[in-house]
């Protein structure tokens, strides 16, 4: 069936089947696997193309993966909305679509290591970007009433949305859990696990609205998309300390890095 524009209308099945919940044999972890020359349509034409080769991290096979083989969940997960920090809904695929993307999906605006690491996103200047015609963009999980709260606390200026279904979370494969205990130190986290769990807590106490801002069990992930159908980077976090360093995504993105070595050593208690 064709639509308006002449472009062939995809028949999407229902979303429980886009996402089937039966266990799979897990794969040997290893980052940044070579999957060779994939290019994929993420805004419904379910366009397949050879170009240059695509890493990902591999856990286990992943929604995202399936969504690599099927054109109808690529459609699916551009066409699913974000929200803005008033409300306003867009398709996440409007994000990527006309420049390549850094997409930093968060586990939830109450973690400290989210909210640290955050900061330091938030010194990466406009003008490296605008330099390397690169966009930054952050997504977390909560209602969007709390967008504007967490860029006050972080001093974040760049580009926030939120996914408060977790919908593009499930489509990506970023799973509930920690599914890995291994992980290096940060180079962004500047509080001590006891320190930051209190002051996570206590920003939670001291909400208007006492919530957890998203989902506690949510991991996040890390992509580089766009433009277009082009999707260079894919970090699926295995834990809450498994985030991609910023300056290795700014490399991979072409952006000029920035300086974080202004800090000292900070010892877990």
């Amino acid at each position: 069936m064709l639509g308006a524009s002449g472009v062939p209308l995809l028949r999407l099945p229902p979303e429980e089947e886009l996402i089937p919940q039966r266990k799979r044999k897990p794969l040997p972890r290893n980052p940044h696997i070579p999957l060779g020359s994939v290019s994929r349509d993420l805004f419904g034409l379910g366009r397949c193309s050879m170009g240059d080769p695509v890493t990902e991290q591999i856990a286990a096979r992943t929604d995202w993966q399936r969504a690599q083989e099927d054109p109808a969940e690529l459609w699916c997960v551009g066409q699913r909305l974000v929200e803005d920090a008033v409300g306003n809904r867009i398709p996440f695929g409007a994000l990527y679509k006309e420049q390549k993307t850094i997409v930093i999906f968060l586990r939830h605006f109450l973690c400290y290591i989210c909210k640290e690491y955050v900061e330091d996103l938030g010194k990466i200047p406009k003008k490296f970007l605008q330099d390397a015609n690169v966009r930054l963009v952050v997504i977390g999980q909560s209602a969007h009433h709390h967008i504007q709260p967490f860029c006050n606390l972080t001093g974040y200026p760049h580009e926030i949305y939120v996914d408060p279904g977790r919908e593009i979370y499930k489509i990506l494969g970023m799973k509930r859990g920690e599914t890995s205990s291994s992980a290096v130190h940060s180079p962004h986290v500047k509080s001590s696990l006891l320190s930051g769990s209190i002051k996570s807590m206590w920003r939670a106490m001291t909400s208007p609205a006492f919530d957890f801002q998203g989902d506690p069990a949510q991991q996040g992930g890390t992509f580089i998309l766009g433009p277009g159908d082009e999707i260079h980077f894919v970090h699926l976090d295995q834990n809450r300390l498994d985030h991609v360093p910023i300056n290795t995504v700014l490399q991979l993105a072409g952006v000029k890095t920035v300086d974080f070595t202004y800090r000292s050593e900070i010892i877990d208690i």
